[in-house]
């Protein structure tokens, strides 16, 4: 876990701030952009809540909480307030401790910066206020999206940075482990939905086993969607587990969006018509998805119209496709830029009138339209220019572009300010 040194030279003048780092990406990353702040003068504090927070931290001012969590609103409000803390920096806002640290800083006017993957992928970083996703503070009016967009140069969306997955995969392992150590962190809540270790033995079951086996029944089934020529809607499935259904959608579990969509499909489609659905490439299929969805598909009078992949190229699927439907899915960018219809059923920072379809989902079988180029165009110009940095948490020179675009913001006060131009990343560290 070797870390970059960042440096960026500027010679703004400005009172020096007091962050808060909690939870962040399962890398370098944080302890990083804590180090490029240090280099300007800024106090960084650090709250390890378990094993895996502590050995990822890298720097001076980690602090641990042990406490149950019963006590951690009020131990995190007199942290706060002790530490004369200006800036609250986070991972995500739904787990519990970053909810409760989130309302504790909301109370005293401490502004919240919250990170995760960007919503456009790769290359990518969300950097923004208050909340992500559904809590995005991303505007929705079209006009009001173009006239912010106004003077942003196009960014360059070419991928630039490998993430590198094993070095992913390594570090997302080893913080777990650590982090199901109880020692001393004996009280500490998880927020996942699964256990890891499940989730591990699953993904393994996918990659090592069922690799092959998946890769061909997705071809098969989408080489015959092509040979028969019937036109296809393809649904793109999430993670279960994930915040953006736990948080931001009205389902408790993809079962229920999926006979939603299937019986919406059966009464509304086109009779001739067939339903594509995508599973999430890191899905470890606890549930048997081929044989549920198949279930569903039979009670709605669709067998034989519903079809499962398990892999694929989903660019080459949307270009096939009629459209695209999801909870909230940030795949729907890719069904944006290739001018497919999309509609959402959860909460998401794309579904914009213009952009995603408005009139329901029994309608959009027939009337939806493609994407508003201008619009599209301004959205994506405007999530790189306020809302994302370029880079990544894991690949060396990702990080870098990352960190170096991340510690530019805090260090000036630019998040959900757009930048008027978009040059590439640099990679020098």
């Amino acid at each position: 876990m070797r870390c970059a040194t960042i440096m960026i030279r500027h010679e703004d003048s400005k009172a020096k701030r007091r962050f808060l780092f909690l939870q962040g990406p399962i890398s370098p990353f944080f302890a990083e952009v804590a180090a490029g702040l240090r280099h300007y003068g800024h106090r960084v504090f650090r709250v390890n809540l378990n094993l895996g927070d502590w050995v990822f931290w890298r720097g001076p001012d980690g602090v641990n909480f042990t406490g149950k969590p019963e006590a951690w609103r009020a131990w995190i409000e007199a942290f706060m307030d002790e530490q004369a803390i200006s800036d609250l920096v986070l991972l995500g806002e739904q787990r519990f401790y970053h909810r409760e640290a989130i309302a504790a800083a909301k109370v005293r006017g401490i502004p919240v910066v919250v990170t995760d993957y960007g919503y456009l992928r790769p290359d990518w970083v969300t950097l923004e206020l208050d909340g992500m996703g559904g809590n995005s503070l991303f505007p929705r009016d079209p006009d009001d999206i173009l006239r912010r967009a106004e003077g942003l140069s196009a960014p360059d969306l070419s991928p630039l940075h490998d993430e590198h997955f094993s070095n992913m995969a390594v570090m997302d392992v080893l913080y777990h482990v650590l982090a199901e150590w109880p020692f001393p962190f004996w009280h500490y809540r998880r927020h996942h939905a699964l256990h890891p270790f499940l989730v591990y033995a699953g993904l393994a079951r996918r990659i090592f086993l069922l690799r092959r086996i998946e890769e061909g029944r997705s071809k098969k089934v989408f080489e015959g969607l092509k040979k028969r020529g019937t036109p296809f809607w393809l649904f793109a499935m999430q993670l279960e587990s994930d915040f953006a259904i736990r948080a931001y959608s009205p389902f408790p579990d993809l079962d229920t969006a999926l006979r939603k969509v299937i019986a919406s499909f059966s009464a509304h489609a086109p009779r001739h018509a067939e339903l594509l659905v995508k599973l999430h490439p890191l899905d470890p299929c606890m549930k048997n998805w081929p044989k549920r969805i198949a279930v569903i598909a039979r009670e709605a009078g669709l067998a034989g119209r519903v079809h499962v992949v398990p892999r694929g190229d989903l660019d080459a699927m949307l270009h096939a496709a009629q459209g695209m439907i999801t909870v909230n899915s940030t795949a729907a960018s890719n069904a944006l830029a290739l001018d497919r219809p999309v509609t959402f059923l959860g909460r998401s920072i794309f579904d914009i009138p213009g952009l995603a379809f408005q009139g329901g989902l029994d309608d959009f079988w027939t009337q939806a339209a493609a994407p508003d180029r201008a619009l599209r165009d301004a959205v994506v110009a405007l999530l790189c220019g306020a809302f994302m940095v370029r880079g990544g948490h894991y690949g060396r020179t990702a990080r870098v572009a990352a960190v170096r675009a991340t510690v530019e913001r805090l260090d000036r006060h630019l998040i959900n300010l757009p930048l008027p131009h978009l040059p590439r990343a640099s990679t020098e560290a």
